[in-house]
Order: structure tokens, then sequence, then C-alpha cells
């Protein structure tokens, strides 16, 4: 029965993978639906969410752009981390698209953030509106593309995984109790840019790419579990499946940057006689056709 249910998106997973892959150079230069989210001067197109601060309140300049560059930095805090754990918010919220950010680690952990986040960050993903996120809420309710860097020659520490604060995903056909999936990734050592994918399908499939390699999938993002703190009740309802959400840059401690976010959005009019009409759609929306 699992198998059966999802061989659907499974076959439409191979074929976005086959596209992006065979028209990589051809989608950049014709515009073929992607978009990129970050503009490379600053990021009025999207909203800040620190943990302590109420939302839009970009602390200690913690996120800001130099060079064309998104930049995560912590030189202008007073005092230790203080779990002032931060996600930067896109504004538009999506449901099927491929994702790409491009990041490398830098500079050394700020003192006082738990040792867990050295050389640890990521992107989250299907989450709640920041907007309904108390100034005391931790975590936002999502679930996070982890990304991490090696730590020891010879101790693998793979990057790629997938984290749930407040949400639970299927994974080889049950509900995985644990925080923390790893995936198949190599590990990456030092301050090297590393190229990280999501083909989020829905509350489908979930696939993640690392540098060219599918390197995880799982099903049915769901909100349920632990981590996340401080939230309003009324948002986590447990159970509910993830069909879409906001996408967010974390800051957790760590020094980072991001110099590539790019979004190719999979839902859109799918009718051939629609102006609007994109042969790499895979989800209709009839309500988006243009004639």
């Amino acid at each position: 029965m699992y198998k059966i249910r999802y061989i659907l998106p499974c076959l439409l997973l191979s074929a976005i993978l086959c596209q992006c892959r065979s028209a990589k150079s051809i989608a950049k230069e014709n515009n073929d639906g992607w978009v990129s989210m970050f503009n490379g001067k600053d990021i009025k197109d999207w909203t800040t969410k620190i943990h302590h601060y109420e939302v839009g309140d970009n602390y200690g300049d913690t996120f800001r752009v130099e060079d064309e560059i998104i930049k995560v930095r912590y030189d202008q805090y007073e005092g230790d981390f203080n779990e002032r754990y931060g996600h930067l918010y896109y504004n538009t919220p999506y449901s099927y698209y491929h994702l790409v950010v491009e990041y490398r680690f830098v500079g050394e952990l700020h003192p006082g953030a738990p040792s867990y986040t050295i050389k640890n960050s990521g992107v989250m993903f299907h989450s709640q509106d920041p907007r309904t996120m108390p100034k005391e809420q931790d975590w936002p309710i999502s679930v996070e593309m982890q990304f991490l860097a090696g730590l020891e020659e010879g101790k693998s520490r793979p990057t790629g995984n997938m984290c749930s604060p407040g949400t639970d995903v299927v994974y080889k056909g049950k509900i995985d109790p644990r925080h923390c999936i790893n995936s198949s990734s190599k590990t990456y050592f030092g301050d090297q840019w590393v190229r990280a994918e999501a083909i989020v399908l829905g509350d489908s499939l979930v696939t993640h790419i690392v540098n060219g390699e599918e390197v995880l999938q799982y099903t049915k993002p769901q909100i349920g579990g632990g981590v996340a703190n401080g939230y309003d009740p009324a948002i986590k309802v447990d159970g509910k499946l993830l069909k879409e959400g906001f996408i967010a840059l974390q800051a957790e401690g760590q020094p980072i940057d991001f110099r590539k976010v790019e979004i190719k959005n999979l839902k859109g009019c799918m009718d051939p006689k629609a102006k609007n009409y994109r042969d790499y759609y895979v989800e209709p929306d009839p309500t988006a056709c243009k004639y």
C-alpha cells in the first residue's frame, strides 16, 4: 500500500531531477522558472525573527548584506549568545518547488552558543508565518534541511540532514521519532562553498541534494514532535500535514555566508492553452491560469 501510494510522487521527482540537471544552464539563460530570492543588494524581501525579540527586529544586524552575500554575524551582540536563535524568512510562502542554497561556514562560534551549533546552520521550509511566533518562541514550527561542516579529520559529519522542530516526517514507511535524520552526504570541511537543494512536493515527497548528489528522502511532513518552545498552542496542531509554508535561513551562533538562494516554483497553470502554461509544473493551480 505504501509503495503504491507514493509511486506517483517518485515518478514526478525523477522527471524533475532529469529536467533540472539536463537544462541547468539553459534554465538560467532563459529564466525558465528560476527566481533569485536574494537580489544581491538587500534583504527587503525578507523578514527577521530572533528569539527574545519581536518579529522584524534584526537585532545586532545579525543578517546583513555585504559583497553580494547574505552574512550571518554576531559582532554587534552584547554579552553571550543567550539562545538568540534567528531566522530570516522570505516573504512569499511556497508549496511545490525546487530550492537551491549555496553556503559556507566562516569564523568562530559566538561565546555562549551551544557546542552542537559549531559549524551548524540550515534552511527551514514549510515554516509557520513568523508573524505567528511569540517573542519568546525559540524555533519556528518547520522542517529543516540542516547544514553541518566537519570538525575532525576522519570523523563523519554529513550535511543536508533533516531536523524537525515542532514537526514529524515519515521515513522508511513510518513516522521517525528522531529530531534529526542524517543524510548520506560526504563531510565537507573548512570554508568551502556547498550547494544544497531541496525538492519539496507539498505534503508528499521531500528530497535533499548536496553538490548534485541525492542524499535523503522522506514523506508526509506534518506538525508534531517537540524541540520548539514558546509557541502559540493554537498553531501547533499535531498531525496536520504541512502542504506549504515559508522558507527561512538560520542563525544559531555560528557565522555563515549565503551567496545564492534560488527557487523554481513547481505549482502553476498546467493548461497548455493558457499564456502562463509551463511544462515543468507538477502540481496544477487552475486559478493561476491566464488566457
